[in-house]
């Protein structure tokens, strides 16, 4: 389950012999520039379906028609003028619904917002967050300003300019926060508390252990005894700051990151039931067949054949 990379991206949408319509890299991003690119999605009228899986880029993307996106284990949102996020952490796939869509899409790589370049994590944005759901549905109004910004970048990634670069980065930093802004978001805190640190880092380790890569070896982290022993504080301790800040304990969290990532596994990759299992760290195939059942209200065979043949 290794994310889509960029030449696999650039691959599939290659201008076939027959037609100049496709997507391209750029041909002057030099090394240590990071990558970049911006396109109309007129130019991916008749490639093929894409794939439901993870990228390793992000990209952003704005359809006018209406068209379907399927992101993680969400139910797939369906609407006429779509915003949609990706980050490598989420797989996704985006299938037009109609043959007259029209809009843009940019994408590009870590190293092109480098903290040392421009002084902002990317991952801490609000919109980067676990749990923000990156599909938005978007006004006319909204839509003008947003497809301004992609205008401005296309006409910029064209020109000889010495230092384009540069400017590309001040174009997608203002369509992010433009992004950022069309999502409701809660303001953050002026202060942390020691029990929201502790959420914050519990938040984060759960993260860093999905997604799962390969069968083997299983899971590190897997009940919130190890959890709270990888963060040096006591169970009980760290079972009330989760409750107090998220309204669940510790084995809730874990159990739903598990489930996600389990209906991913089934969804994406031809592994056996057995070594999703054994992935996740579960005892048996039993144990986890039970547990499946419990949180998606299916056997994982019933949901991956589901999965399948789009039921």
């Amino acid at each position: 389950m290794k994310p889509n990379t960029l030449a696999a991206f650039y691959d599939a949408l290659a201008p076939g012999p027959e037609s100049a319509v496709g997507v391209l890299p750029p041909p002057d991003m030099g090394q240590g520039v990071g990558h970049f690119n911006v396109f109309s999605l007129a130019d991916l009228r008749g490639a093929p379906p894409m794939t439901f899986s993870q990228r390793a880029y992000y990209k952003i993307t704005l359809c006018r028609g209406r068209s379907q996106v399927e992101c993680a284990d969400q139910t797939p949102h369906a609407g006429d003028n779509t915003l949609f996020l990706v980050t490598p952490s989420v797989p996704y796939r985006w299938l037009p619904l109609t043959e007259d869509f029209t809009g843009y899409s940019c994408l590009f790589d870590d190293a092109f917002l480098l903290p040392a370049r421009t002084g902002v994590v990317l991952a801490e944005l609000p919109i980067f967050q676990p749990g923000a759901y990156p599909v938005w549905e978007v006004a006319e109004a909204d839509c003008a300003a947003v497809e301004a910004i992609f205008e401005k970048m296309a006409r910029e990634l064209r020109s000889g300019y010495t230092y384009k670069h540069d400017l590309l980065r001040t174009y997608l930093w203002e369509l992010l926060h433009l992004v950022q802004k069309l999502q409701p978001v809660p303001a953050p805190l002026a202060t942390h508390s020691a029990a929201e640190r502790v959420a914050t880092q519990f938040t984060e380790l759960l993260g860093r252990q999905f997604p799962r890569l390969s069968p083997q070896p299983p899971l590190r982290l897997r009940t919130a005894t190890d959890y709270a022993d990888q963060l040096a504080v006591h169970v009980n301790h760290l079972n009330r700051v989760l409750k107090e800040t998220t309204g669940q304990t510790t084995t809730a969290l874990i159990s739903h990151r598990l489930a996600q990532e389990a209906k991913l596994l089934l969804k994406q990759t031809a592994w056996s039931i057995s070594e999703i299992a054994d992935s996740l760290g579960f005892a048996d195939v039993a144990h986890f067949c039970t547990f499946f059942k419990r949180h998606a209200g299916q056997t994982p065979g019933d949901f991956r054949r589901l999965a399948v043949f789009g039921v």
